[in-house]
């Protein structure tokens, strides 16, 4: 495809599966992998959170997005966007009317340069307002007014400023093998975007790591846990989970995902991959006895770093684990860390879950068993 937006069409989605899939394929062919399991997005309308530009020309005001060309920086082309059939039924249909209702209000309009969406399969609804001024508080009360008028939860911003006229987050409630689990899910933090392909991707998580009948519970951890989207689903399947992360939001946001969901055992900790890593190598040291790491036994760990992959200290510590459930946005590094991760263990199962349609982006995930 030409286009670097992704350009929505139903009609030949599962044609553009087949081929990513293909490619997937040939990305891991080296590996001998068994057989790729595939699962599909919706095919339009599959994204909940979005952010736009506010273009303004006179009187007029619309959402924008940029077609970015071979450079960055200087092939950028403005595409206005009165629909965007990426987004979420309920997005498309604010979008207008959120435009309609600050369009001939000086204090919601003036400055207005971003407006970011962020939506939920329960029917909750954020909106943030990004300005290139100082918001005083004539703007709350205007903006309140419009909060009322839409039905949503409202966020000003601008340089050095944030104001929440009711929360800064969502609840998001994921049904995952037929149990409902509740996720908070905070403004500017990382969710997964696509509810229905993070369904799949968690069921997928919890067969591949549910335990056999005559096998005996053990630990699991879980590094770049985030807000604890993986490490809840897999309770079940554990005598004990840590979940670490360097992000206080996402760490914040876990620990409430703990009590929202009645979950006892289950912890998620701030800290680093890397000096989680040097803990476990250290069981003496300061950090190993704050998280009480000698009462775990760790069968089991579960990364999904970001595109750039494990680094060199990470891998050698994952090698460790008799079990890898490794999750990918990037195949491309995933496929990379697999030349060390193959040398001590073998891919029992390999997926592909298009979290993005219609692009050239693919999440993937592999089980992988010691020798």
């Amino acid at each position: 495809m030409s286009s670097r937006l992704p350009q929505v069409n139903p009609a030949i989605y599962s044609q553009l599966l087949a081929e990513k899939a293909e490619l997937i394929k040939q990305t891991f062919a080296e590996f001998n992998p068994p057989q790729l399991e595939v699962f599909a997005s919706p095919a339009s309308h599959y994204r909940l959170r979005t952010e736009f530009r506010v273009w303004h020309e006179g009187d007029d005001l619309f959402y924008a997005m940029f077609e970015i060309g071979e450079d960055p920086k200087k092939d950028r082309t403005l595409v206005r966007m009165d629909q965007y059939p990426v987004a979420g039924k309920e997005i498309n249909r604010l979008m207008p009317l959120l435009l309609d209702a600050i369009r001939d209000k000086p204090l919601l309009r003036h400055r207005l340069f971003q407006v970011e969406f962020l939506t939920t399969l329960s029917g909750q609804v954020l909106i943030t307002l990004i300005y290139h001024r100082p918001l005083e508080d004539e703007w709350e009360v205007a903006a309140k007014q419009l909060q009322t008028e839409l039905g949503v939860m409202l966020i000003g911003r601008s340089r050095k400023q944030k104001r929440v006229l009711e929360q800064d987050f969502v609840l998001e409630t994921l049904q995952v093998n037929g149990q409902p689990l509740v996720y908070k899910q905070v403004e500017g933090s990382f969710t997964q975007p696509n509810p229905w392909i993070c369904q799949s991707m968690l069921e997928w998580a919890q067969a591949v790591s549910s335990p056999k009948a005559d096998e005996e519970k053990r630990d699991l951890v879980e590094l770049y846990c985030g807000n604890g989207n993986f490490t809840l689903a897999l309770a079940n399947n554990f005598r004990q989970l840590l979940g670490t992360e360097i992000s206080r939001t996402s760490v914040a946001a876990g620990q409430y995902n703990i009590q929202a969901n009645n979950i006892n055992n289950v912890r998620i900790e701030r800290m680093a991959a890397e000096d989680f890593s040097k803990a476990l190598n250290e069981p003496d040291s300061k950090q190993a006895s704050k998280f009480n790491l000698q009462d775990y036994d760790f069968s089991t760990v579960l990364v999904d770093p970001p595109r750039a992959g494990l680094d060199k200290a990470t891998l050698e510590q994952v090698q460790n684990y008799e079990r890898i459930i490794y999750i990918s946005c990037n195949p491309v590094t995933l496929a990379d860390n697999l030349k060390t991760l193959t040398l001590t263990h073998k891919i029992e199962r390999l997926a592909f879950f298009d979290q993005f349609p219609y692009t050239h982006h693919a999440e993937c995930g592999a089980y992988l068993v010691k020798h």
